[in-house]
């Protein structure tokens, strides 16, 4: 288990979510490169929560490809202090799941999640289906696009950047061992918030 450092901050935090994959060079690579056998690659799954005001990872978790984004989101939220409030989470339709709406209302958290174009009403007893119905209802007064802009939706992009920081400190896993290899992507958090510690570029828009 390796420590990911992280700047503590005063206020209740916003939450971005994503998750991407990484190689791994499985035993069918390495047959190949002896053998010339034409084998099936092998990934992992990575998922991360990134603080959308640091821009720092403050949880990651990694599965194989079958288990989808929804139903890791209630572990990667425990891995955030019971001492800090979460004010916002933000993420794509591929959250939009009761597993994340219940995580969500655990922390008494606001959820910007789209619903998927297809969605309909949850009945109200369903941990946050009262907030997921009133999305529904923005969206279908506002229109999808004004209130992604309404909602601050577009900051899900941090974690976008985020996973692309990831990918480049390599887009393989070294590691063979499965434990060794969560290792080897929590080190990789850890390099990418000390950077972050170091300093952020400022971007500013022409005249």
């Amino acid at each position: 288990m390796v420590t990911i450092p992280y700047r503590p901050r005063g206020g209740p935090l916003h939450l971005v979510l994503d998750s991407t994959g990484l190689k791994v060079l499985g035993e069918g690579e390495w047959k190949m490169r002896k053998h010339g056998a034409d084998k099936r690659r092998i990934w992992r799954k990575v998922h991360m929560i990134i603080d959308a005001e640091s821009h720092e990872v403050r949880a990651v978790e990694m599965t194989d490809h079958r288990h989808g984004e929804g139903e890791i989101v209630p572990g990667l939220l425990t891995q955030v202090p019971q001492g800090e409030q979460i004010g916002v989470i933000s993420r794509d339709g591929a959250y939009d799941t009761r597993g994340v709406y219940g995580a969500s209302a655990a922390h008494a958290a606001d959820l910007v999640v789209p619903p998927r174009r297809n969605g309909r009403p949850w009945k109200a007893r369903t941990p946050g289906a009262g907030e997921r119905n009133e999305t529904l209802r923005a969206i279908k007064r506002l229109g999808r696009r004004l209130w992604k802009r309404w909602s601050g939706y577009q900051r899900r992009s941090l974690a976008e950047t985020a996973m692309s920081r990831l990918k480049r400190l390599g887009e393989r896993l070294a590691a063979r061992d499965p434990a060794r290899q969560v290792a080897e992507v929590q080190i990789r958090c850890a390099i990418l918030n000390t950077f972050n510690a170091l300093g952020m570029s400022d971007t500013v828009a022409r005249a």
